[in-house]
């Protein structure tokens, strides 16, 4: 594994790139960028699909997005979905003239909001020859109505207009508020109504806790997360083919479906039977058919 950094307007992207078993200096790779979930950093799943992926053949990079992690940006824990689309082709920047990359054979994987960040690029990020997307997650969708459409209308223009008000106090030079991740009592998140953050606490908290990883983000970002739709032309990445994988399970699958509906071919929406979508990151009586599925797509598109 090599630390490596790459620019994006200003921001210090720090990443580690991993390279395939046997290397041989002198010759070029197939090359896949791996993008990490919302709350998450580099060393968490997507290093565990990079390093899977690099030991079948590919260079894979993973990295930290901008303001978060250890890469650069103020304020930190920020959670700008077009910056976020943005590091994802800077990091193809950075693949593009890597000496041991094969330009022309780039894909990219993004795993939860990763997937949804990473579609959205792909679509007009035509040097991405390979697209997929592992329990794909659409942050705008979920910031606009809840993860199932559990949020009313109201209740959303009542977040949007704290979320103005909040700017004007900012720009007076006030704190920053921060909208928490990790509720204080464990019982609370594990009694979520919500499949996948009662889960994701497990996983982030129990399983792969990592002191980088985003436990709060800035609260006025919520505006330009509801602004987002990932999948709005999607039909774009088209003749390019486009893998996304899901649980059976999972109470995001809905996500994976819109965005599978909305495709044209060459396109796969390929489920993990009894799976959930935190089951995907680390259990290992699924992640390995996962590794397998993406493995077969990427050695076969690129």
């Amino acid at each position: 594994m090599e630390r490596v950094t790459f620019q994006n307007k200003g921001n210090t992207v720090v990443g580690n790139l991993f390279k395939p078993t046997g290397f041989e200096q002198g010759k070029k790779y197939p090359a896949i960028v791996v993008t990490h979930p919302f709350g998450a950093v580099k060393e968490q799943v997507s290093t565990t699909y990079a390093e899977l992926l690099a030991a079948q053949g590919f260079i894979t990079l993973v990295f930290d997005a901008s303001y978060q992690g250890e890469s650069g940006g103020e304020p930190h824990f920020s959670e700008l979905p077009a910056v976020r689309v943005e590091d994802i082709r800077c990091a193809v920047d950075f693949l593009s003239i890597h000496p041991d990359v094969d330009a022309d054979r780039i894909g990219a994987l993004g795993i939860c909001a990763g997937g949804g960040y990473t579609v959205n690029a792909a679509q007009t990020e035509m040097r991405i020859k390979a697209v997929a997307g592992v329990s794909t997650f659409d942050i705008g969708s979920a910031r606009r109505e809840g993860v199932g459409g559990v949020i009313p209308l109201k209740r959303r223009i009542a977040t949007l207009e704290e979320v103005g008000r909040q700017r004007t106090r900012e720009a007076r030079g006030e704190e920053i508020r921060y909208f928490s991740l990790v509720p204080d009592d464990p019982q609370e998140a594990l009694n979520n109504p919500s499949q996948l953050y009662r889960e994701g606490y497990v996983y982030y908290v129990q399983v792969a806790p990592n002191p980088r990883a985003m436990d709060r983000f800035v609260f006025s970002t919520l505006s330009a997360q509801m602004a987002f739709f990932p999948f709005e032309q999607v039909e774009m990445i088209s003749p390019r083919p486009l893998l996304l994988i899901a649980g059976s399970e999972a109470d995001t699958l809905y996500f994976s479906q819109n965005a599978y509906d909305k495709a044209q071919e060459p396109r796969e929406l390929h489920l993990i039977p009894g799976a959930s979508h935190i089951d995907l990151y680390y259990k290992p009586e699924y992640v390995p058919q996962v590794a397998e599925k993406l493995t077969e797509f990427f050695t076969k598109n690129l």
